[in-house]
C-alpha cells in the first residue's frame, strides 16, 4: 500500500506545471465546495445504463480513451455536427462505434439541475470511465479533476491520432508516445479490451485479402479462427459484434492478457501486443499471471492518459450541453 500511494502522491506532483501561462493542477476535489455531489450523481447514471445494458461501460471507458487521444482531454469527441461545424463523431475511428452518448447526456442534464455550469462535459467523461470499470469489477482510484470543455473539434486529428484496430506495433507505439504515453501504458490501457465488443469491420482484414479470398492471420488460433469465420462471413453483416473479451466479456478482469496468450486476440492491434515486439510480450505474460500487477497499474495509466493536454484556467468553457458549445456552435 505504501508503493501505492508512492506513487499516486508522484503522479499528483507531475501534474502540477505551467502549460501556456496557465496553471496545470488537476485535484481530486476540484468540485469539493461548488458540487460535492458531482461523483455520486456520475456513479448513480453510470450504475444504471450498466444494469440497462452492459456494454455501456466499455462503452463509455471508450469514450474517455477517443477524447484524450484527440488534441487532449477536452470533451471534444462530444460536440456535434452543425451546419458550419463538423466534429470527431464521423471521423474513421468513431462513425458507428461510439456510443452511450445518451447516458452522456443524462448525467450532464444530472448535473445541471444540481450544478448549473460547474462540471465539465471533459470531467464527465473522466468519472463515468472510472465508475464503469468499477462497476464492471475493476479497481477504484481517485480521478483528478478541473478540466474544462474546448470550444472546437478536429475530425482531421481524430482520423491521425487514434490507433485504429488494424494497427501493427509500431504503429500502437507511436500513437501513444505522441500523447506522451510509454509501452508500459499500451499495454495496461489495451487491457481495457477486457470489456466490451468490437464489429466483425474490425475483424475481417484478418480473416480475408481485399478481393475476399480467404486469408487467415497466422496468429490466430485454430479453433478461434473458425468461430470468427463463422460470426464474420465474407458478405456478412459488417456490424455484427464480437466480445473482446470471450471468456469474461462483462467482467473487468485479466483475462484478455491470458487469451492473447493462446493466440486469441479478437483485433489485430489485440494479438500483436504478444506476437511482434518482446517488451510488449513480457507485459501480457506479468498481466496474465498477476491480475494484482494490472490491477495496480491500470488508475496509473488511466491518470495519465487524463492528463493529455487538459484545458484549465479560462481556456474553453464549461458547457451546458456536451452536444454543443455555449455559443450554439
Amino acid at each position: 500500500m505504501a508503493a501505492l500511494a508512492f506513487v499516486f502522491t508522484s503522479v499528483l506532483v507531475a501534474l502540477v506545471c505551467i502549460v501556456d501561462g496557465h496553471p496545470l493542477k488537476l485535484v481530486p476535489d476540484y468540485y469539493a465546495s461548488t458540487c460535492p455531489e458531482a461523483e455520486a450523481i456520475v456513479r448513480a447514471v453510470v450504475e444504471k445504463a450498466v444494469i440497462r445494458e452492459a456494454r455501456n461501460a466499455a462503452s463509455l471507458l471508450r469514450l474517455h480513451f477517443h477524447d484524450c487521444f484527440v488534441n487532449g482531454c477536452d470533451g471534444s469527441v462530444l460536440l456535434d455536427d452543425t451546419p458550419t461545424f463538423t466534429g470527431e463523431k464521423m471521423a474513421a475511428p468513431n462513425n458507428g462505434s461510439i456510443r452511450a452518448l445518451d447516458v452522456v447526456d443524462e448525467i450532464k442534464a444530472e448535473l445541471e439541475s444540481h450544478c448549473h455550469g460547474v462540471v465539465s462535459c471533459a470531467d464527465v467523461l473522466a468519472i463515468a470511465a472510472r465508475d464503469s470499470v468499477v462497476v464492471s469489477g475493476g479497481p477504484f482510484y481517485e480521478v483528478l479533476l478541473g478540466r474544462r470543455d474546448s470550444l472546437t473539434a478536429s475530425q482531421a486529428a481524430a482520423n491521425n491520432s487514434i490507433p485504429p484496430p488494424t494497427s501493427n506495433i509500431t504503429g500502437l507505439i507511436s500513437s501513444f508516445r505522441a500523447v506522451g504515453l510509454s509501452v508500459l501504458d499500451l499495454v495496461v490501457l489495451s487491457g481495457a479490451h477486457t470489456i466490451g465488443r468490437a464489429r466483425c469491420t474490425n475483424v475481417v482484414q484478418r480473416l480475408y485479402n481485399q478481393s475476399g479470398t480467404f486469408r487467415a492471420d497466422p496468429t490466430i488460433e485454430d479453433d478461434f479462427l473458425g468461430y470468427l469465420v463463422e460470426l464474420c462471413p465474407q458478405r456478412g453483416n459488417p456490424n455484427t459484434l464480437a466480445n473482446l473479451d470471450f471468456v469474461s466479456p462483462i467482467y473487468f478482469d485479466n483475462h484478455y492478457f491470458r487469451n492473447l496468450q493462446y493466440f486469441k486476440g479478437l483485433l489485430n492491434s489485440d494479438e500483436v501486443l504478444f506476437t511482434t515486439s518482446k517488451e510488449t510480450k513480457e507485459l501480457v505474460n506479468l498481466f496474465s499471471d498477476n491480475k494484482e500487477a494490472f490491477f495496480k497499474h491500470f488508475p496509473d495509466s488511466m491518470i495519465r492518459m487524463g492528463n493529455i493536454s487538459p484545458l484549465t484556467g479560462d481556456r474553453g468553457e464549461v458547457r451546458f450541453n456536451c452536444r454543443y458549445t455555449n455559443s450554439g456552435q
